[in-house]
């Protein structure tokens, strides 16, 4: 169904999706799995799967997103693969040889190679440690750059000659930028060195589909009906306090004469509002921890702001905020309609009555709690929103996107965390030039590599590449992240190939290397639906941020679900950066709303024989 076409009583659905990545599309199949259709998935691209993006060129599938399944064991999007046949089992891969070169074209010899990243492997996981070990690095390291640079500087220490060890810190440096582009940052000095150790890394090596990444997406996207994935609808504003603001008159439209939508669903298109003017806002103090409980979350730690109150509504409001904003645990439990009366350091306090409290509950279960603005101008309202939202679009537009605007810790934390740009460049061939043998060429660059000014940027971007390896024998693939791979998407794919076969034919001594017949280059850090790539933990940043990232909201503290879930792979606090965090974090979401409103009861009678609680555990008989 067009969107043109879509009609209004489909733009009032149980729950909105936005974006339709993996944490998407999981989120809905798993809605769809469980029977749940009354759901909507706002895309604001003209296709599925986010950053995952396979593409056909000629007789080459490119990955231009996610390039394999991070591990096996544990690994969700493995069995689904593997359930699927998009893996073949039996496949053996090519041993893959390496070979190091300088820039005067001289090869390194493999055993120095060797011993060289066998070293930095060790340094590497030393700086893990940290994550989980008592003891604190040296005083002044806080990245994991300045601490490889100190294991660095002390390893060389011990090499003698002067070019030996000119030598190895070139290949340590490569290394260093191979890094970045798995971290996915401009320098390892952006990484926390008490975090790095934080990311889990399962078991089984990185597995790569031979049909492409993309799909995996039919599989994961199977369940879901066609016409509740709405592509080009790029999402402008979600107020999620939109019940609150019809009940409470904060002058907003009544939808009824708005629209035309009855989002009552009693043929009353007037809306009536509540007695009462309340807003709830409020931030969570940064000691909380933000996935504890319900207790831990925003509306819990909220002030609550109370004007025109009403005589027979009863809010303690104090200067500070905090649960003195909130209306009173005696009030609420009281079973009578009686007045809960008292005042609190001069706080003003009115009553509010059970059949007022029960008339409202009742209001606003019917009403809807989110109303969802896309950029076409097309509205759509919800009771829960799964906000899958890259963290590049929300570090860019999360202080505008949300009415009322996000709290303070959750902009704070999506401020801190890390999300930078990694891009790919693939060169094309007509023939094969490289040896069959060889499978990945270093490219070990004489000076440092990074660009500091804007102006050294287009003499110096291309030393970020610190490599190209052969996808096949007429494709080449090369990495580049942070500052440089921003500017190398601002260049046009022939002067970006030029370039490309210059550095071929410097470090491969070889000045008859073709020019490629195609380069095809990602621009992830301007795509305006990600603007970056994935998240990593900044110096200064902890997974506490990913958690508040992740924290859910409520308008109010009488709801049992949250009115916005967050997904994606920026909510995962041991899978961030991974296809199968965002997996399992939009899974979870449905699994939250899925979810009875209220636990069942497991009652244990007790044998009327029993004299007390110790004598009847004695009875039971453990196996």
């Amino acid at each position: 169904m067009a969107s043109s076409e879509l009609s209004e009583d489909r733009k009032r659905v149980k729950i909105l999706i936005i974006g339709a990545g993996m944490a998407g599309l999981s989120a809905a199949n798993h809605l769809a799995k469980n029977g749940m259709t009354d759901f909507l998935v706002l895309e604001a691209s003209n296709k599925i799967g986010g950053r995952i993006f396979s593409a056909q060129t000629g007789k080459h599938r490119l990955e231009l997103g996610a390039n394999w399944i991070h591990g096996v064991l544990g690994n969700p999007l493995y069995e689904i693969a593997i359930a699927n046949g998009l893996i073949d089992i039996v496949h053996v891969p090519k041993p893959h040889r390496i070979v190091a070169a300088t820039e005067d074209g001289k090869q390194v010899p493999f055993g120095v190679l060797q011993e060289m990243y066998q070293a930095y492997v060790c340094f590497l996981r030393r700086c893990e440690e940290y994550f989980l070990c008592q003891y604190l690095p040296p005083e002044g390291i806080n990245s994991v750059g300045e601490h490889l640079g100190l294991e660095m500087t002390l390893f060389l220490e011990k090499v003698s000659d002067p070019a030996q060890r000119h030598l190895r810190s070139l290949i340590f440096r490569c290394l260093l930028k191979r890094e970045t582009c798995i971290a996915g940052c401009h320098s390892m000095s952006d990484i926390d060195l008490m975090q790095l150790g934080s990311y889990t890394e399962l078991q089984g090596g990185n597995i790569a589909l031979p049909s492409g990444y993309s799909s995996i997406l039919e599989p994961v996207s199977r369940l879901i009906p066609p016409e509740n994935i709405l592509k080009k609808h790029p999402v402008a504003n979600i107020k999620w306090r939109y019940c609150e603001e019809i009940l409470l008159g904060n002058s907003v439209v009544s939808p009824g004469t708005d629209s035309g939508i009855d989002l009552q669903g009693l043929g009353d298109p007037g809306n009536e509002s509540d007695d009462s003017d309340v807003t709830v806002t409020g931030e969570t103090p940064a000691e909380t921890s933000p996935n504890s409980s319900r207790e831990s979350s925003s509306e819990k730690e909220c002030t609550s702001v109370v004007e025109n109150i009403k005589p027979d509504v009863s809010i303690n409001v104090s200067a500070e905020g905090g649960s003195k904003g909130n209306i009173s645990e005696s009030c609420m439990e009281s079973k009578t309609d009686e007045h809960c009366l008292g005042t609190q350091d001069g706080s003003k306090t009115v009553s509010y009555s059970n059949s007022r409290r029960k008339k409202n509950r009742k209001r606003r279960s019917q009403q809807p709690n989110v109303e969802v603005v896309c950029e076409n101008g097309q509205q759509f309202y919800a009771d829960h929103v799964i906000c899958c939202v890259p963290l590049g679009v929300l570090k860019a537009q999360a202080s505008q996107m949300f009415s009322p605007p996000l709290p303070q810790f959750k902009l704070k934390s999506i401020d801190k965390l890390l999300y930078d740009t990694v891009d790919k460049i693939f060169l094309e061939y007509d023939r094969p030039f490289l040896n069959p043998e060889v499978s990945e060429v270093m490219l070990l660059w004489d000076s440092e590599e990074c660009c500091s000014e804007a102006t050294e940027m287009k003499n110096k971007w291309y030393r970020k590449i610190y490599s190209f390896s052969k996808i096949s024998e007429t494709l080449l693939l090369a990495w580049i992240s942070g500052k440089e791979a921003e500017y190398m998407e601002t260049l046009s794919h022939e002067e970006v190939a030029e370039t490309c076969t210059d550095i071929l034919r410097k470090f491969l001594n070889d000045p008859f290397v073709p020019k490629p017949r195609s380069c095809i280059c990602t621009t992830w850090g301007s795509q305006p639906y990600t603007r970056g790539s994935y998240t990593a933990i900044a110096v200064g940043a902890s997974q506490d941020d990913i958690d508040n990232v992740a924290q859910p909201l409520y308008s109010n503290d009488q709801q049992v679900k949250p009115v916005v879930l967050f997904a994606g792979e920026h909510t995962h606090s041991s899978f961030y950066s991974t296809v199968h965090g965002a997996y399992l974090t939009g899974r979870s979401a449905a699994q939250i709303l899925l979810a009875p409103d209220s636990p069942e009861e497991l009652i244990l009678e007790a044998d009327e024989d029993a004299s007390d609680l110790s004598s009847w555990i004695q009875g039971i008989a453990l196996q």
